[in-house]
């Protein structure tokens, strides 16, 4: 019994193209920009509001949800900024042209 072997080896994927990582980086940097427009209100909103119980254990629950709330959100406002920042080196270097590597 022989087994049959592929007639066609398999075809890699296409690469990714600069107009690819434009749009990544446009799409990042416009998320970024409405994270940094939400943190900041979520900020002015927990300063005109802050949490206030009659409480110490409640009060320190309300402090920790409002650090964890703030800090998520502007976490998420930088790291879509730095996926648009990467994705923007990404894009100038490819447009670049290719040096090819010299045999040794």
């Amino acid at each position: 019994m022989s087994t049959p072997e592929p007639s066609e080896s398999p075809a890699s994927p296409p690469r990714k193209g600069p107009l690819s990582f434009l749009s990544g980086a446009l799409t990042s940097g416009l998320l970024a920009w409405v994270c940094l427009g939400l943190s900041q209100r979520v900020v002015r909103w927990y300063s005109l509001h802050p949490p206030q119980y009659s409480k110490a254990f409640a009060q320190s629950i309300g402090t920790a949800m409002k650090t964890l709330i703030v800090g998520m959100s502007f976490l998420a406002t930088f790291t879509f900024a730095f996926v648009a920042l990467g994705l923007t080196l990404v894009f100038i270097r490819s447009l670049l042209p290719v040096r090819e590597a010299e045999p040794s």
